[in-house]
């Protein structure tokens, strides 16, 4: 058929209509990088910027994410949309936000993050596992991916696809008051332990390149290695502080397992507040851009910690623009802002006016941070919905976390001497047995920092088995239990009881409030321990997140089991207690005998421990 020579210029101009209308960045067919390319292409610097922003919920409003492009939004520590809020009430509040981001020119969905790091610790009636200390403790990495896959499904069920975990710090002084958040003093351990990673992103394809993001579905997250690097190396294990170390040290102790998250194909890597050798990490282009982008290729996002660029200058937020500058320049992609968005967004774009920042920084970080949200199909399931919601505590998850507090305990001690019989397994049936101890019957204490509220907090604070309640539940209806919180001698001396359990430990505490010069247990645990002990064959536990001051009261106490800090299942305590499991878990810190010997790690010369590195006893199953 001929075409009239008159038509062919509409014809033309109908076809060049249909290109310019084609997007090929919302065509789920193309390749990312070239969906990449285009949406980079399209995009103007207010875009640009809006996508390196991110902003706390609370700061969040309709027309805040549509007027400044918001890219990412997050929960602090206990944000949550109300008091024990249900997966609707996340849902719901994720879904209004992303409408708005949108509801933009360009369309581009925000990514929402949180921090999950043992279970989705600020959501009500969710999983909480035991915290890295414990999962350390249990040599297990294929538990720790188990757990990985069940904290996706859980924080998924929230409309949330990115999850602020794993931390994989080196702790190398438990004064740290971050030592709970790390799987070891040893860095094969936390490598080891990397295997969260394909458990909360999804296992990687074979013949994948290593360093790039990944995310298998709509049943996992986005996951996050932080906090490059060095965090747990700072001196007298001061949090935020200085890690002096060679670089030979640095690379060999606290790298190695960001090596393993790359190949992991983790997504993003938080920055430390820390600092190398006097350089704040957040400014520090030689490793953020030099090692970890151009060296080990990583093709993810970098993001800040909570106002992370702000700490860069003493006291923090002296000169803004100067931190501004100064981290983005280093290589920081995202920055949690999180409140004074308006301010960092004025910032960097006059930066880029003037030509400080140049607009190829500019243009990486974006790719990156897009390479992400299309990686994980983000552009095609921008929205969420309530097919997920029963996963929140669901029982096969509470089931795994009381697995993986039984693995996590570490015996230190059964009988007095090496002469007595062993005290454990107690026998379920007994005239009377005592209770005691501040820890006994605390689920928030049992849960410790980051569960419910930012710092954690003491009682009934969300769904649980405290280890009082486990203890009911396991022994023979005929033992008489008697609780008493901190009993008087002559209560302990004249209770007639067959044995004791003695339950104590360190109070919730997160970040810098946790940091403690001294390690001592808090009042009245070392008295209750003296007082119980004295007077009765005893049992202590220990909720602590790390090695704490025991030394003094060792000899009183007849057995001695570490339990971290196990989360909202008390009866994987029960289990090993009693004998339906056997106690399997090492040490994955080296136990201290006096603070004055710290730092000491496994390997020092003149190592001299109360416990060491890889200590704990076995026993066996009563019906093996």
């Amino acid at each position: 058929m001929m075409v009239p020579l008159l038509l062919i210029p509409f014809l033309l101009l109908f076809a060049s209509i249909g290109e310019a209308d084609y997007m090929a960045y919302k065509d789920a067919t193309k390749p990312v990088e070239v969906r990449v390319k285009d949406l980079l292409g399209r995009m103007t610097l207010a875009e640009k910027i809006g996508q390196m922003t991110q902003i706390e919920r609370l700061v969040a409003t309709p027309d805040v994410l549509k007027n400044y492009y918001i890219g990412s939004i997050l929960s602090g520590g206990g944000s949550v949309p109300k008091e024990q809020a249900t997966a609707a009430d996340w849902v719901n509040m994720v879904n209004e936000f992303q409408k708005a981001c949108l509801s933009t020119r360009l369309g581009i969905p925000m990514i929402y993050g949180i921090d999950a790091v043992h279970g989705h610790n600020n959501v009500y009636n969710a999983t909480i596992f035991p915290h890295n200390v414990g999962l350390g403790a249990t040599r297990d990495p294929d538990l720790v991916k188990r757990i990985g896959a069940a904290t996706a499904l859980e924080v998924r069920a929230t409309g949330i696809p990115y999850a602020f975990a794993p931390c994989i710090a080196v702790c190398r002084d438990a004064r740290w008051g971050r030592c709970y958040e790390s799987y070891s003093e040893d860095h094969k351990v936390v490598q080891a332990m990397t295997e969260i990673i394909p458990g909360l992103q999804g296992d990687v394809p074979a013949n994948y390149t290593v360093g790039y993001p990944y995310v298998a579905g709509k049943n996992n997250v986005a996951a996050c290695a932080k906090h490059f690097v060095g965090d747990g190396g700072t001196q007298s294990g001061i949090n935020e502080n200085n890690t002096i170390i060679d670089r030979q040290g640095l690379l060999g102790i606290h790298m190695p397992a960001y090596l393993n998250s790359l190949a992991k194909s983790v997504s993003t890597v938080m920055i430390s507040y820390s600092s190398w050798n006097g350089v704040k990490m957040h400014a520090n282009g030689d490793l953020i851009t030099g090692y970890l982008k151009k060296q080990l290729r990583f093709k993810g996002f970098t993001i800040s910690d909570w106002e992370g660029i702000d700490r860069i200058t003493s006291p923090p937020g002296s000169n803004y623009t100067y931190s501004v500058e100064a981290s983005i320049r280093a290589g920081i992609d995202m920055v949690m802002v999180p409140n004074n968005y308006d301010m960092f967004i004025n910032d960097l774009t006059n930066l880029v006016n003037l030509n400080v920042i140049p607009m190829s920084r500019i243009n990486d970080a974006v790719r990156r941070i897009l390479r992400v949200k299309f990686v994980m199909g983000l552009f095609e399931n921008p929205l969420t919905d309530l097919s997920l919601a029963d996963q929140i505590g669901k029982k096969e998850h509470r089931d795994l976390a009381r697995e993986a507090v039984r693995k996590s305990l570490v015996l230190l001690k059964n009988g007095k001497s090496s002469y007595d019989k062993p005290v454990l397994p107690l026998p379920k049936k007994a005239s009377k047995i005592l209770v005691a101890g501040t820890h006994a019957d605390n689920l928030g204490y049992q849960c410790g920092g980051w569960t419910i509220e930012w710092q954690g907090k003491s009682g009934r604070i969300t769904s649980g088995t405290t280890i009082l309640d486990a203890i009911r539940a396991t022994v023979d209806p005929s033992t008489d239990i008697v609780f008493a919180e901190d009993p008087d001698a002559d209560f302990v001396k004249n209770g007639n009881f067959s044995y004791a359990i003695v339950v104590v430990g360190e109070h919730p505490y997160v970040e810098t409030s946790g940091d403690s010069q001294n390690l001592t247990l808090p009042d009245p645990g070392p008295s209750t321990i003296q007082t119980v002990c004295g007077a009765a064959k005893c049992v202590v536990v220990l909720i602590t997140g790390r090695p704490v001051v025991i030394e003094p009261y060792v000899s009183t106490i007849d057995a001695l089991v570490a339990a971290w800090l196990p989360g909202s299942e008390g009866q994987g305590v029960t289990d090993v207690l009693f004998g339906d499991y056997g106690f399997t878990g090492k040490l994955s810190r080296t136990w201290f005998k006096s603070v004055n010997q710290l730092p000491m790690n496994v390997g020092d010369p003149n190592y001299d421990p109360l416990y060491p590195f890889g200590f704990g006893l076995t026993t066996k199953p009563r019906n093996s």
